[in-house]
């Protein structure tokens, strides 16, 4: 009888883990109520930026990242939280990351780019979530692209 060695399963980290239940409640409910979002599908979004707002504030990439068109939304989210998200940047990053809105095209060598470093920092990557796609999603876009 042959035995497997055996394998050491590592879990990724969750972007909703950065933030307390409550906190978490908070952000996905006006994500889904602002964007006309099903609940769960939500909770994905906003998994999925806080993970990357986590990472652009760590490795100070806010210049070089951007959310995909369906992450965006997450990303509004947390920046209309204007208290909250300044006492989550301090707390996290020490200074307030942000917004810097900027004419890049969501391509898809950028959103590869960004999820590789999502997945660099030992997150999960909700890859569905970080396509590109030709049309705008209004009311979430914000100038940041060459379609709105």
């Amino acid at each position: 009888m042959t035995v497997a060695p055996e394998q050491t399963v590592i879990a990724q980290r969750q972007g909703r883990d950065l933030v307390s239940t409550d906190e978490f409640e908070m952000l996905a409910a006006f994500c889904a109520d602002e964007y006309k979002m099903d609940r769960a599908f939500a909770d994905r979004v906003m998994d999925q930026a806080l993970a990357m707002i986590f990472v652009m504030g760590i490795t100070r990439a806010g210049d070089t990242m951007a959310p995909s068109q369906v992450v965006d939304p997450g990303w509004h989210t947390a920046i209309l939280h204007t208290e909250w998200y300044a006492d989550f940047c301090q707390k996290n990053f020490g200074y307030l990351l942000h917004h810097q809105p900027n004419s890049k095209m969501r391509t898809k060598g950028l959103m590869a780019d960004v999820t590789t470093r999502i997945e660099a920092a030992g997150f999960h990557v909700d890859r569905i979530l970080w396509g590109t796609a030709a049309e705008c999603n209004a009311p979430a876009c914000c100038g940041d692209g060459p379609c709105c």
